[in-house]
This record gives structure tokens, sequence and C-alpha cells, in this order.
């Protein structure tokens, strides 16, 4: 839920100074001449504006940015957003008011299979999944190293993205599904604050109590699947990291590629989540060089990117128009080494091609990004 998000940005305010370099300003001063792709700058401005002002005096701690207030007096703490209110009072309780939910005196019946997490003598946050709905995560389909799962080829819209590199060609028409990950809407925290959070396996219970997170839920095991795939040994030729901020993925790909350096993100132009459908190649333009840094947005509880640089890779942007008129700008990499990819990979199983026989190629989601030098 959102306001459990604000409770904890409140608790790393106290901690940490804000009067730092924001991550949209590192960007700019090593990156200048670079132009911010959509799916980092929308992890920034989630919430109108990445500018924040953090004043600590006698009253306590006051901290402001466009759409938030946060202000921690002797009276307690009160948090306002649109649409969520949260208030911490001299007792020690917390209040929290979003739409169709009024926690603290709670007014409103929230429907699904309910969990309390207590935060205070004056009330629990409350979060509901649908009972409906069984706990599941999602296999991550561009880590090479996993088998796909027959679920997964019946059900995951990424299916649709994989592709052979002959079929990129103006006037090719296929049937695809742009989507971003399923996480909360997370945002990029500032280094500063990332940094004095835990990423580890062996702290998993701390993280689990620090983000209100209970066991066997859709939040459980999407925390432990990303840094379980952060810790993993990447592939042979492949260089991984995980970057938990901004700057950190700056600095990783830069270290890598050199500062002179495009990001690339698909952005599709719809007002909303737009269906599976046939789209038409309008025109296919690839990139200068041969190597590139791929970072893909992982589930968690703020952003967090898994990037690999590979060099057996071709960098793409696409034109797409869909039936629809759905206008995207869509990027592309084709994998022109998949010989220690797993054999049961999804795009094999997608593509019926065999590991290493062919390059084979996948649009990206609207929430990751490639880096390639110019």
């Amino acid at each position: 839920m959102e306001f459990v998000h604000i409770l904890t940005f409140l608790s790393l305010a106290m901690v940490a100074s804000y009067a730092a370099v924001t991550p949209e300003t590192y960007w700019k001063s090593v990156l200048p001449n670079t132009p911010m792709p959509k799916a980092i700058s929308d992890l920034l401005h989630n919430d109108k504006s990445t500018n924040v002002q953090v004043g600590i005096g006698k009253g306590g701690v006051s901290v402001h940015a466009p759409g938030v207030n946060v202000g921690v007096g002797s009276g307690g703490v009160s948090v306002h957003a649109p649409g969520t209110n949260v208030g911490v009072g001299k007792g020690g309780g917390v209040s929290v008011h979003a739409p169709g939910t009024n926690v603290g005196d709670v007014k409103a019946t929230p429907k699904g299979n309910c969990e309390k997490v207590d935060v205070g003598k004056g009330g629990v946050i409350v979060r509901c999944h649908n009972k409906k709905k069984p706990i599941d995560v999602e296999v991550a389909p561009f880590s090479y190293k996993y088998a796909a799962t027959d679920d997964q080829l019946k059900d995951d819209p990424n299916v649709a993205l994989f592709f052979l590199e002959k079929d990129m060609h103006q006037g090719n028409a296929m049937n695809l599904h742009f989507t971003k990950t399923t996480s909360p809407s997370s945002t990029f925290l500032p280094r500063k604050v990332a940094n004095t959070i835990p990423f580890s396996s062996k702290k998993l219970p701390e993280l689990y109590t620090r983000f209100s997170i209970k066991p066997n839920t859709v939040e459980f095991e999407s925390m432990k699947k990303t840094i379980d795939e952060c810790e993993d040994k990447g592939m042979e030729g492949e260089k991984k990291y995980c970057a938990t901020s901004l700057e950190a993925m700056v600095d990783f790909s830069t270290s890598e590629l050199g500062k002179k350096v495009k990001a690339v993100s698909t952005e599709v132009n719809a007002r909303k989540s737009t269906p599976l459908q046939k789209y038409t190649i309008v025109e296919a333009r690839k990139l200068a060089s041969d190597v590139a840094v791929v970072c893909h947005k992982q589930n968690y509880q703020y952003a967090v990117f898994y990037c690999h640089k590979t060099i057996t890779i071709k960098a793409y942007v696409v034109s797409l128009l869909g039936v629809d008129g759905t206008k995207a700008k869509a990027a592309a990499v084709c994998h022109t080494d998949t010989a220690k990819w797993n054999p049961k990979h999804l795009a094999f199983r997608v593509l019926k091609v065999k590991q290493g026989t062919t390059p084979v190629c996948h649009f990206l989601p609207e929430d990751h990004v490639v880096w390639v030098p110019y």
C-alpha cells in the first residue's frame, strides 16, 4: 500500500540528509549530453518531482515535496499525499486514511484476504490480497539461465516480445504486448538512503520487518527472488550488477561503456495499458555499437535494476504502429550467441529454435533500459 512506502520514506528521512545531490542532478552532472529515457524519468517523478526539501529544527523534521507533505513535531507525525493521509500522534498510534480504507478508526472493510501489521497502540496497517488470486511470482524472462515453465509459456505476456532477427524489417507485422513489471509503484531512492538498507539474502528477516512484509505473500516471495537472482553467479562472459539507485546504475554503465553513452527505453504512446495486438514495423534502426549494458527492472519495494553487460548483442530502436493506432518506439536487443543459455529458455520454446543456432531478439518492456556507447 502506498502509505507503507510513505512511512518507510519518513523513517529514512530521519536518518539521512537529502541535502546531497538528487538522482536527477547526478545524472545531469555525469551525463550532460544524454537525454534521460522515460523508463528512468518515470521512476523519479511518480511523486511529481524529486525536489524534496527537509528541514530540521527545534520543532522536529519537516519534509516537503510536490504532492507530499511530512511534518514531524512535538505532536507526532503527519503525512499528506494525494488520496492518503497518515497521522502519528503522541500516543504512539497511527491513523491512515486512503480511498476505501480508514485505519485507526476502521470505517471501511477492505476486500480480500487481509493481514494486520501492528504499528502502535493507536492503529494498524492493513494489507489485503484477493482470496481468488494465488500467490505467484513471475520468472524473469530475460534471465537466460532459467528454464521456462508450461504456465509461463501460456500466461506470461513477455512471451510476445521474443522474435528472430530476420523478422525485424519494415512492413513486417508482429503480435506484441508491451507491459511494465508488476511491482508496486516503486521509485528510486537517493544513493545515500539506498546504501543504508541491506540488500542481502542474509538480511531478509530484517528487510521483511523493515518493510512490514508478511510471510507467504507476493511481496515476500518477490523480494527473496530478486535478491537471490542478484546474488546468483552470472553466465560466462557476462558481467552483471544489481543497481539499487539511479546513481549506481549510471556508475556501472559508464564504467563499462564510458561516459559517451545513449540510454534507450521502450515508449508506448497510449494513455492506458495496451492489449496484445498486431503491430507493424515502420522502421528499425540499429544503434552503433555491438556492446551494451541492459538493465531490467525488478519487482522490489523500491527501484532496483538487474544490469548485465554483454559483447554478443545488437541493439535497435524500432518504430511500431498498432492496429488500434497506438504508436510505439521500442528498444530491442538481439543476442548473437545463445550457446550458453538454458536449452529450455522461454525464447527457444516460443520461437521453436535451438540454443546457439540463430540470433534471438526481444523487445524490452517499458520500464527496462539499454545503454550503448556512441
